[in-house]
């Protein structure tokens, strides 16, 4: 999801931009089978997750159960701590307040209470043998999305797999299930003597291995789990990477290994209150009531939704752009609070079962259905919705797959409840270098087998979606034929904004040559010089008469010029919206707010056929999709 403010759309563009690029360069996810799902799951802190599996056909008994209306949730606010030598955060309590910290020391339990800054650091512990770790990537992707189909496909296939996000979103084989580099093995020779070109083996060497320590009242305790709480429930905490910098929490934390080598600051926090953090930094400031409210109901849905996602790191979701924004309650509003409060509990449903309740900043005046997106079944309720109040376009009569239709819809630039915003409309050109600098990257990320080419010859767009999107591209290098899919559209390419553009080729065209025949050695001579005096003496001459002058012999030959060969230079990428484009659009539901739309009319517009209603027992929370298919080869 992305955050979005009315004054600095370009801020936003250039946070997307920010978040695909660092995704380029890791890998990550975990979708365990039913059995070890459910083990993972009961696990969490929320207290109707018995019901929520029982409803989602894992085996437990459906039965009612009481549902809190402020269930508590675990947010990774600090990921991958440790990733760097120099990491380091600051824990404060408020004015007049302590913090208290829990920990093992020894296997006693010890509790430590402090009014000072408590700080999280580093200690990089010297391995007198180099510790080796080693996992089988099954497939990487740019979201949890697709991650998860592809999750769900190998397993189809007798596969155990869970999810992970180093950085970028991967595929691994369990890693208790191929334990020994020999299990490991057996299964890499099955997987490629069956076709498969995406899976790996990821092997890292590390001589050092960070481990966490805390400072409390100048004494350093070398921990991997730590607990932080205050009277108050609210602790500052600073972290010193420039993205996140100082930020307010409510609730308590606490710090736990993950399994990447490093470690997650996990926030646990009521639903309603993590809201106050998330709202308004996804909406804006600004926008109409109503649509704060719209996006307050699917803040709530999508986090109750998605608690799965983090299963292989204990802790649900995230606080960033790869989940919802969450900067704790440092930025809540009065605007957004009155908002949640209006909705409080309220959650948007199809067929009694939590929505994907996915929205972007821009669509480019088009929603795109979840398949043009993501591997995976379509969900009904999310389709292509032209982005507008009035008639402005037909898709049934005038298919977004055309070519032509696409290039006349994107030259529209009124008529949408997107008018205005910076990125509605955009055109970015990309020189050959730069397109190959991000292929180049986005291969290697995937160990892909032509990774090591070093030309880019060609772009082409193979197939586009009824709604417009891009669906297949097609690289040429010198080394061979690199193919694109949906969003790994953008992690591959720095240059589009969305998957809804078209592609025009950018040409370099060469100063033109002009040769002039030479019957002899000494005509070609002298015709030469009188080239060179005539262009020196005469320069505003004209093409007849410096003719004339280049023709000393009685029998001249007339200079004739060859076309200059044009010469591809780059792609100019053109086309609309920013980020996936699905569900609704941020942007259009100012202009729908703006108009009086309520919440409830703003929901129905992009999620057609859904439900709103209070959060209760007989409602699913996720429930895997049946229609999974086997991977193809790839």
């Amino acid at each position: 999801m992305q955050k979005l403010t009315q004054t600095d759309v370009q801020t936003d563009a250039q946070t997307d931009r920010l978040d695909r690029q660092t995704n380029r360069h890791a890998d990550c996810e975990p979708v365990p089978p039913a059995k070890a799902r459910l083990q993972l799951l009961t696990g969490l802190s929320l207290p109707w997750v018995g019901a929520a599996l029982a409803l989602a056909g894992l085996g437990m008994p459906a039965q009612a159960q009481n549902i809190p209306l402020e269930p508590q949730l675990d947010v990774g606010v600090v990921q991958r701590f440790g990733s760097s030598p120099q990491d380091e955060v600051i824990l404060k309590p408020t004015a007049g307040d302590s913090l208290t910290v829990k920990f093992e020391l020894q296997d006693q339990p010890q509790t430590l209470t402090t009014t000072g800054d408590v700080k999280l650091k580093l200690e990089m512990q010297q391995q007198s043998d180099p510790k080796v770790t080693e996992r089988v990537i099954l497939s990487t992707h740019r979201s949890f999305e697709s991650a998860e189909d592809s999750a769900s496909q190998w397993k189809n296939q007798g596969i155990e797999v869970e999810v992970a996000q180093p950085r970028q979103w991967q595929v691994w084989a369990k890693r208790d299930t191929y334990k020994t580099p020999l299990l490991r093995r057996l299964l890499m020779q099955n997987l490629q003597s069956n076709g498969s070109r995406t899976a790996f083996i990821d092997t890292q060497v590390q001589t050092q291995i960070p481990k966490a320590a805390v400072v409390i009242n100048g004494t350093s305790y070398q921990q991997d789990q730590l607990e932080f709480g205050s009277t108050s429930n609210r602790i500052e905490v600073t972290f010193n990477r420039e993205e996140q910098g100082t930020r307010s929490y409510a609730g308590s934390l606490k710090l736990q290994p993950n399994a990447y080598g490093t470690y997650t600051l996990v926030n646990q926090v009521p639903l309603e209150t993590y809201l106050r953090g998330v709202v308004p930094h996804e909406i804006g400031s600004g926008a109409p009531p109503t649509t704060v409210e719209a996006q307050a109901v699917l803040a709530r849905t999508y986090a109750l939704r998605n608690l799965r996602r983090f299963a292989i790191d204990n802790y649900q979701i995230c606080a960033d752009t790869q989940c919802q924004v969450y900067w704790g309650l440092g930025g809540a509003t009065p605007e957004a609070d009155r908002a949640i409060t209006a909705t409080k509990g309220k959650v948007l449903t199809y067929s009694n079962e939590l929505i994907d309740a996915l929205y972007s900043s821009t669509t480019g005046g088009v929603t795109a259905p979840f398949s043009n997106v993501w591997n995976g079944p379509d969900r009904p309720y999310l389709r292509a919705v032209v982005d507008s109040v009035q008639n402005i376009w037909s898709l049934p009569q005038r298919s977004l797959s055309e070519e032509a239709n696409f290039r006349s819809f994107i030259s529209l630039k009124q008529g949408f409840n997107e008018d205005g915003w910076d990125m509605f409309r955009w055109r970015v050109e990309s020189p050959l270098s730069e397109i190959a600098k991000d292929l180049r990257a986005y291969l290697q990320s995937k160990q892909h087998p032509l990774a090591n080419f070093t030309q880019v010859n060609d772009l082409r767009i193979v197939e586009r979606s009824p709604a417009g999107r891009v669906q297949k591209m097609e690289v040429t290098t010198d080394r061979g034929l690199v193919q694109l899919e949906k969003d790994e559209i953008l992690r591959a390419l720095y240059a589009p904004n969305s998957t809804l553009f078209y592609l025009d080729p950018v040409y370099e065209t060469p100063a033109a040559k002009t040769n002039v025949a030479k019957p002899d050695a000494q005509a070609g001579a002298q015709a030469s010089d009188q080239v060179d005096s005539s262009n020196a003496a005469n320069q505003d001459a004209k093409p007849d008469d410096l003719t004339a002058q280049v023709s000393p012999s009685p029998n001249p030959t007339a200079p004739e010029t060859s076309p200059a060969p044009k010469v591809l230079k780059g792609f100019t990428f053109v086309g609309g919206g920013l980020g996936h484009g699905v569900g609704m659009s941020q942007t259009g539901a100012y202009r729908l707010g703006k108009l009086g739309w309520s919440h409830e009319q703003i929901l129905s517009f992009y999620y057609p056929n859904t439900q709103l209603q209070p959060l209760n027992p007989t409602i699913t929370f996720w429930k895997e999709p049946e229609d999974a298919k086997e991977p193809e080869a790839q």
